[in-house]
This record gives structure tokens, sequence and C-alpha cells, in this order.
């Protein structure tokens, strides 16, 4: 779970724009690589990242196989007018070279350009619209299983399909399928829901050395059970189980997909033992229109997957107990709870301790610092330091572990005031399909420069993918708020209600949102009620204090903010929230000393509440003036034609010419 879950440089749904492109259209071979009609680039079964420069520079090579392409024709196609330095596509064009290493297939012909060699094929690629609709919800565990194991297994069985060579199924969003399933839905509720074809659903059991997953599959348009799975793992070697559940459901989507889902007959039982509601919720919207122009898995795959391929977690006790770790830390992190959280935290240090080479652990880290800072439940400067340290440790980054960017590019901004470092890593990252962390840090970094119809763009883009998100569905009421959308806001946020009353995203952005908005009655409602399912959540404080000040209720918002100064002499405390409580109370003074504090501890909120409208009453005092310049330095630093060149950590290239 996160809290405010593309960057500038793009469009606003530059992460989808082009995955819909060429469903049956051609794929291209060379050089042992295939490059798919929707920009993936495989090298036998492994797929390779490329950022979207280097994409179209790959393009422009191959249409003009053999031909020499220009520096200038290079440029031109790549950034358009924008002015870039003398060095930008040498520079890119070596960063591609470094990535479809060991092959050489990229001449460079001396004081001329570049010339891709060898033969160059093309084939029409299946399409993939009759493709089967997959929801995959988190597998129940019982008695003797530990809690994450069903949870962890789902996400990695996801995340393996996801990034199929062959995709044999169109997964659907993680965390739409989840939050139903949490809220108590069946299999035939959820697939109803999401217009999906199939469920696939799994039971963990314990044995004394062994575990049982048991999977199902529910075929939804009649509630069939078309067939099952069992298998048998031994407990040290759990976490392996993905591998061989991924081969017999390899093996039985094949059989699906070659025919219609609806006349698929029921497959007899392979069980060796015995098995032992709510509403579905309406959907929002038709949320096939964007998703089924989208090609199968992007908005699916996990950061894990796309870090990079999962270890050998059968190799070695030490590498089994460093995934182990990587698991259990992947559970922990993803609630609002600080001490699970922190939980977390350790875990994922573990795991990365013991197998340097667990990429997927280090982008969990790095997006868990985040989290945390977010959440008040971390420094901003120790959150900071350990993401740096972390990317820093990554062999050849951000070649490998590049789903680390985003959070590197938010302690870039928010943190380093780098705006260019910033959207350089945006940019790199541009390609990475949504996920919550990711569209996260995609949308805050809009929404802190106040590029409002770009996060608008943005999170509803997401949303169309991913349509039962509590925290996309917050965010965009809040997107709406800063750009002082009201009507907007508050009808938003009133689906948001209906849609999901128990979620801590509803209570913490609804009471901010209705307290502003005129109903400081439910907006009290709303903050107590966080408040003490979130005691040391101090945001949650925050809030709750601003709508009982918006509500007259002078004294009690008064003792809520002299408890928070009081905690924050014994630890950190964000200071970002509280400046609107001040302005409530009429303390402006009071309010520009905790924005001051904010910017000095460099909260990751900061930016975005130097446009909120409920800061209003600060607009001409010299000191916010003085705050809200620091963006625009950093905006006219960016704007420098030596700041469109990204750091120069690629490898070097003495063929440029």
């Amino acid at each position: 779970m996160d809290w405010t879950n593309q960057p500038s440089s793009g469009s606003p749904d530059s992460t989808t724009a082009n995955t819909g492109a060429g469903r049956g259209e051609e794929a291209i071979v060379f050089s042992g690589f295939r490059l798919e009609a929707d920009g993936s680039l495989y090298r036998g079964d492994a797929l390779l990242h490329l950022p979207p420069r280097e994409l179209a520079a790959l393009r422009l090579l191959l249409a003009h196989a053999g031909q020499i392409v220009t520096p200038l024709q290079l440029k031109q196609a790549l950034w358009g007018n924008v002015h870039v330095t003398a060095d930008s596509v040498p520079r890119c064009l070596s960063s591609l070279r470094a990535r479809l290493q060991p092959d050489d297939c990229i001449q460079t012909v001396y004081k001329r350009g570049y010339r891709l060699v060898g033969e160059v094929r093309r084939f029409a690629a299946p399409p993939a619209t009759d493709l089967p609709r997959l929801a995959i919800p988190p597998f129940a565990t019982r008695v003797g299983v530990p809690e994450h194991l069903g949870t962890a297994i789902a996400e990695e069985t996801i995340a393996r399909l996801s990034n199929a060579r062959r995709p044999l199924a169109y997964v659907l969003a993680r965390d739409s399928v989840f939050t139903l399933a949490l809220r108590g839905l069946t299999a035939q509720q959820i697939g109803e829901a999401l217009k999906a074809d199939l469920v696939l659903v799994g039971t963990l059991r314990a044995f004394p050395t062994l575990f049982l997953l048991r999977v199902e599959m529910i075929r939804i348009v009649d509630g069939i059970q078309i067939w099952v799975e069992d298998l048998f793992v031994d407990r040290s070697k759990i976490t392996g189980s993905e591998t061989e559940l991924i081969n017999r459901l390899n093996f039985r989507l094949g059989s699906v997909s070659t025919g219609s889902v609806a006349g698929v007959a029921p497959v007899a039982r392979e069980a060796v033992l015995p098995a032992e509601a709510a509403d579905a919720l309406p959907t929002l919207q038709d949320t096939q229109a964007l998703a089924s122009s989208l090609k199968w898995g992007a908005e699916a795959r996990s950061i894990s997957a796309a870090a990079g391929p999962e270890p050998e977690s059968e190799s070695s006790p030490m590498r089994r107990e460093a995934y182990e770790a990587f698991l259990r830390g992947h559970h922990e992190w993803q609630t609002l709870q600080r001490h699970r959280m922190q939980d977390g935290l350790q875990h994922l240090m573990r795991a990365t301790e013991l197998d340097p080479s667990l990429i997927a652990a280090k982008v969990d880290l790095a997006h868990l610092c985040v989290t945390q800072a977010l959440y008040g439940f971390m420094s901003p400067a120790a959150a900071a330091d350990l993401v740096h340290r972390t990317a820093e440790s990554v062999p050849d980054f951000p070649l490998q572990g590049e789903s680390i960017l985003p959070a590197l590019a938010w302690v870039n901004f928010h943190f380093d005031h780098d705006l260019p470092g910033a959207l350089w890593a945006f940019e790199l990252s541009a390609h990475l399909p949504h996920d919550p962390s990711i569209t996260r840090a995609r949308s805050t970094f809009a929404l802190s420069r106040r590029r409002f119809p770009e996060a608008i763009a943005l999170l509803r883009a997401a949303i169309q993918l991913d349509p039962f998100s509590p925290w996309l569905q917050c965010r965009l009421a809040w997107a709406y708020h800063l750009s002082g959308q009201a009507e907007e806001s508050v009808a938003q946020i009133e689906r948001v209600v209906r849609l999901f009353p128990e979620h801590e995203g509803t209570a913490f952005y609804g009471s901010l949102i209705l307290a502003f908005n005129g109903d400081p009655v439910r907006a009290a409602q709303l903050g107590q009620n966080l408040v003490q399912r979130e005691p040391y959540l101090d945001l949650a404080a925050a809030c709750h204090a601003y709508a009982l000040a918006c509500g007259g209720r002078t004294t009690e918002a008064q003792a809520i903010l002299e408890r928070l100064q009081w905690l924050s002499r014994e630890r950190y405390v964000l200071k970002t929230f509280t400046p609107a409580v001040y302005v409530a109370l009429g303390d402006l003074d009071a309010a520009l000393t905790e924005l001051r504090a904010a910017n000095e501890a460099r909260c990751p909120w900061f930016f975005q509440m130097l446009a909120d409208p409920r800061l209003k009453p600060l607009h001409g005092q010299p000191e916010f003036e003085q705050l809200q310049a620091i963006l625009s330095r950093m905006e006219a630093t960016a704007a420098q034609p030596a700041a469109q060149s990204a750091p120069n950590i690629q490898p070097s290239d003495s063929n440029s010419p």
C-alpha cells in the first residue's frame, strides 16, 4: 500500500502509449534478438528493457538496415527540435550497444553515422485480442502455512506469466484483484466485476515435511471449474514452487488459448487429496476500453519481475534463505503499520546481505524507503541515503535494476532538489509498466511540479487498468483538489467513500477534501476513525486536526497540534500537513514556521503543499513566496541546455563519430 501511488519528459500516459500498438503487426528478428511490435526486445527468452529513446534509435536503424543513418537523422528522430548537447546521440548509441552486448550489430561509420548490419527478418506476431483475461487473487493459506506465502506465490505467478515470451493469457491488475478478494468476493464475483474470462484460485496446506499447493481454474461464463492441479513441495523449497506451477499453467493455458474460453470443457481432477459473499462491486466504467488496447501483461508486471530474473532460489541454502527473507519483506512492507514496515525493512536488508545479486529485494528496499518517508515513518534524509546506497550497490546500474529508477528520481527531486537528475531517471524508466510504486512516484512528481493535467491523465489511465485500486482512486481525488477542481475532487472522493468505505486512503484524503469543501462533521469522523485504526500515523492526526479546525472545534485541534509538537522532540514528525491546520485556526505565522521546517527536512509532500488550495491565505506573504521560488529555480536549472544531458554513467564508446 502506498499514499501518493509519467514523468514530464513524456506524455501523461507514455507508459501505455506504445503497448497497444501492433497486435498482429510484424515482429523483427536480427542478430539473435527479436523486437516485438509493441517494443518488447528479447534475446532468446530473456526480456531486455530499452528506454524510449534507445528503442526509437533501434527502430530507426532497423528501418534502414544496411544503410547509414546520420547523427542528424537520429537527433531529429529522438529529440525533434529540442536543443541537446553534441554528445547526446553518441551516448544514446553507446547505451544501446551496451544493452545489445555481446553482439556487435551496430557499426560506426567514421564521420558519417551508424549502420545496423546482419540479416533482418520480419514476421507477423499473433494478435493478443483472443487471449483469455485471467485474474489471480492471493492464494489462501491453512493452518501451519506462513501467512505471507499465499500472497507471495500468487504475486510471483502474476509476475512470471506477465514476463512470458509468448503470453497465453491477459493477466489483470494485481491491486484490483487483491482488493476485491480482501472484500470477500468469490472467484466468480471477482471475475464478473473485472470482466475476466478465467480466475486462478489457490490454497496452501501444510503437512509434516511437505506443503500442498492446490490451484483451480474457474471459467467465469458459467462458473465451472475447468481443471485442478495439486503440487507437493518440500517445505525447504516452497519458494521455488512457482516454477513448477508456471510450467503446468503454460500447458493448461496453451490448451485454453487455442480455442474459445467458453468452449473449453471441464478437465478431470488430478488432485491427490480432497479439498476441504459479498455483493460484487459495480465497475466504475468500461474498464476493458483501455485494457483491450494494451498488450497483455503491461499493467500486471510487478516490480520484482521488472527488476530482472528471480534468483535460483534452490541453488544454495543461503540463496533460499535470502529469497525467503525477500518474500517476507515484500509481504510486510505493503501495510500501513509502522512496526510491520520496519520488519519488512529488516527482512529486505537481510535478503540483500545474504544474496547481493537479488535485485528484486533491492528494488523493494528502495520503494519501501520512499513509502516510509511518505508515511512519516522514516526521515527523508535516511530514506534518501538508503535509496542512493541501494542503487549504487546494483552492478551495472541502471542497466540492471532499472525499476529502482522511479524511487531514485523521487530522491533526486524531493531531497536533493536535483530536477535534471530526476528527469533523467524518470526518462530512463518511462517504459516500465504501471505498478503501484512506480505510478505513485510518477504522479507525485507531476503533482509536485504542478503539472496537474499530466498527473490526472496518468491516474485516469492507470485506473482504467486497475479500477479497484483504492489508492489510485484516492490520488485522483487529491489531484483534482490540488488543481483547484473542487467539484471534481468532491465527486471523486464521494465515489471512493462508496467503493472503499473502510480503506485508510479513503479516510485520509476524504477527511482533507471534505473538510475543505464545507463538510467538516463527516470529515472529522473520517479523521477520527483513521486515528483510531492507525494511532502511530502522524498524518492521520494532522488531517483529523484540520477537520476539527474547519468545524470550529478549536481547542481539540490545538491539542492535537501540541501533541505533535511534543512528539517532534522525541522523533521525526512530518511537518507538511500541519500548516493547513494553523491556517484554518488563523495562525499564519505558525503555518509558515511549519512550512519552513518541512522544507528544511526535505519533506516529500512539501511541493504539493505549496500548491494546496487550503494554504491560499498564505499567498503574497514574503516567506511563502520565497518557498515557492525554490521550485521555480529548480525548473530554470533543468531548462538550461546543459541540463538536458543525463548523468554520464553509461559505458564510453570510442567508436563514436
